[in-house]
């Protein structure tokens, strides 16, 4: 089977997301042939360079996302440039062309910007269909004329998102936008359609796949669409996250105004109904993304829940040496047990001042606990302002104790970063400590709490995201932002070792059997079968050389069967009893065509033998109406 994957800033790319996932999908999978289509998200992405691909990649097609910008729109100081609007291949539109362009583009501005009434279904009313022929329109458009680049970033382009926003029955955010915002917008939808664009869409691209698997939402699934709009390639769409929700939460820390934020609102809820209708089946990572999909208007028959697969030997020795100290009543010596530890990046939506406001609860019941958290802050300059406020409040809250008058004193709460002598790798980390807390107020797919329960270890966390799903009855979890409630549970786990190694080895059990590596290739290589059996279809591309030369023996014989192939065949049907003839024995010389008895005493077949038919395979049936062969 050949898989064209679809991502978005992510595989090839060293640096990404669902890189890794990406790269054990295909390496898990040798049987079948995989072509990658791969956007990038910046230069910095581009210039860290690919990982080292498996042989089963056959070739890679990249296209980028962004381009250097100069803050200004080109050709907005043109005159008649509506009629001259250009493509990315700098041919001119003519007159049908110019009109095909203003009435999709209307009809997908008008769906932007007009609200669907209270009431109505996602996927479905006057919008959802505006939308749809806008954007295939566009697409259409795109693959005869080259492109869309500059006609997407013209005056016109301008003009007809500010009519749309002007019309009856759209929000009074969207029509208070001016024309920057305008402006703005034409930038940011011109960014978003670029996929639209690209020379992907012929028989030796997308067009000679079996299968598109998008590995998120949005961008990443676009040409996953139009490969189904011209070709009727089903679609996979696989999401760890959500995308649309990502956007809403980013969208707050974007210089754009609120009209703007607004408009891409509108055009991201509307591109993610439209993935998830088109999708033959939608994999979410876990129920929480699977309930915001179903919101978006994924069809609840399509979706197949597929945790996200781990490396559990990474893992192996920490749960096993936990396991083997706890069955032999040793609770206390695997990791520290008076130790919390918390792993993974810091910044803001981990809620590490609620942790150290809590551990200061638990050092008044349990004065000899220690809290150590492994970690860096996430890129940017406001995850680095974060880490210097938690280091501060600790400093405030512990102060360095000393255990004697000539001693030094050393602070119950360390920030440190894996890869040193102490701890030298991950599973160090976690094997540091009794009891794992997480604490965040957002979070998707808890991976540090996968990882803690590979390592055999307590957890206690927080009530958000996928966590209950995750823990399954094997943590303890609290509301989130209750530094109370978290203190007491961390109290009731370091004062009973029996309790901590009991719910070690169930979380242990539980993600060996539902997050691992294994179980996550068995689903997907189930779910391509499905679909292959489901749309048992060879095109074009598949039969044919690059002259268009048929190839030899690419179409099987059995291709060519005559009408259903569950029926059986007229040789195999039965056939009323002759009406006997008393009037003479037939001899076996006398009747051509009439088949005897082979012995003396066998009885007559029920039915005569016709001439099978040329190239209809002989089918095993019994009378008709007894079901499939």
């Amino acid at each position: 089977m050949r898989i064209g994957l679809l991502t978005d800033g992510g595989y090839p790319y060293a640096t990404g997301e669902s890189r890794l996932w990406c790269d054990r999908l295909v390496r898990g999978l040798p049987q079948h042939e995989f072509d990658l289509f791969a956007l990038s998200r910046s230069a910095h992405q581009e210039d860290q360079g690919w990982v080292r691909l498996p042989p089963q990649v056959s070739r890679v097609r990249t296209a980028p996302l962004w381009t250097p910008e100069d803050g200004t729109l080109r050709g907005s100081g043109e005159r008649g440039l509506l009629a001259r609007l250009v493509t990315g291949g700098e041919q001119s539109y003519g007159r049908r062309d110019r009109r095909r362009f203003t009435e999709h583009l209307t009809a997908l501005a008008g769906a932007i910007c007009t609200p669907d009434e209270a009431g109505t279904e996602a996927g479905e009313g006057p919008g959802a269909e505006l939308f749809t022929a806008g954007l295939y329109g566009l697409a259409e458009l795109a693959r005869e004329r080259g492109g869309l680049h500059l006609a997407l970033r013209s005056e016109a382009t301008v003009r007809i998102l500010e009519t749309a926003s002007r019309a009856r029955g759209t929000g009074r955010t969207v029509q208070s936008a001016t024309v920057p915002d305008h402006l703005a917008f034409a930038a940011e939808l011109e960014r978003a359609l670029r996929p639209l664009s690209l020379d992907w869409y012929d028989q030796e691209s997308l067009g000679a796949v079996d299968l598109c698997h998008a590995a998120s939402g949005g961008a990443a699934a676009l040409p996953g669409l139009l490969a189904k709009r011209f070709f009727g390639v089903p679609l996979l769409v696989t999401e760890h996250g959500v995308p649309l929700r990502a956007h809403y939460l980013a969208a707050s820390g974007t210089p754009y105004g609120t009209p703007v934020r607004a408009l891409l609102a509108g055009f991201h809820g509307r591109l993610t109904t439209e993935v998830y209708r088109q999708a033959a089946i939608v994999t979410p990572g876990n129920t929480h993304v699977r309930r915001w999909q179903q919101r978006c208007g994924a069809d609840p028959a399509k979706q197949r829940t597929v945790y996200p697969g781990m490396a559990a030997e990474r893992f192996g020795q920490v749960g096993e040496d936990a396991e083997r100290f706890g069955a032999a009543g040793g609770g206390d010596d695997a990791g520290g047990p008076g130790t919390l530890v918390w792993v993974g990046r810091i910044e803001p939506a981990k809620d590490l001042i609620a942790l150290l406001h809590a551990f200061a609860e638990v050092r008044r019941a349990e004065p000899g606990a220690r809290l150590r958290v492994f970690g860096a802050p996430a890129e940017g300059d406001e995850a680095t302002t974060y880490l210097a406020h938690c280091e501060a409040l600790a400093a405030q809250l512990f102060p360095d104790e000393a255990t004697g008058a000539h001693t030094e004193g050393v602070c119950p709460v360390t920030f440190e970063e894996i890869g040193g002598p102490e701890v030298p790798d991950l599973a160090e980390a976690y094997g540091a400590g009794g009891v794992i807390v997480l604490s965040s107020v957002v979070e998707g797919f808890p991976v540090s709490l996968v990882e803690a329960m590979f390592c055999g270890r307590a957890t206690v966390s927080t009530d958000v995201g996928a966590v209950v799903e995750v823990i399954g009855g094997t943590g303890l979890v609290v509301p989130p932002r209750n530094p109370k409630a978290l203190a007491d549970a961390c109290v009731a786990l370091l004062r009973d070792p029996e309790r901590r190694a009991r719910l070690g080895a169930a979380a242990r059990a539980r993600a060996l059997e539902l997050f691992t590596v294994e179980q996550n290739l068995a689903a997907f290589r189930g779910i391509y079968l499905e679909l292959m059996s489901h749309t048992p279809v060879r095109r074009e591309a598949d039969t044919v050389d690059a002259h268009g030369d048929p190839l030899p023996f690419a179409t099987p014989p059995e291709a060519r069967l005559l009408g259903h192939w569950t029926q059986p065949g007229p040789h195999l049907r039965p056939q009323p009893d002759p009406e006997p003839d008393p009037s003479a024995a037939v001899p076996h010389w006398a009747a051509p065509g009439t088949r005897l008895p082979d012995r003396p005493g066998e009885p007559e077949p029920q039915h005569t033998r016709e001439p099978e038919p040329e190239g209809v395979c002989a089918v095993a049936a019994g009378p008709a109406g007894d079901g499939d062969a």
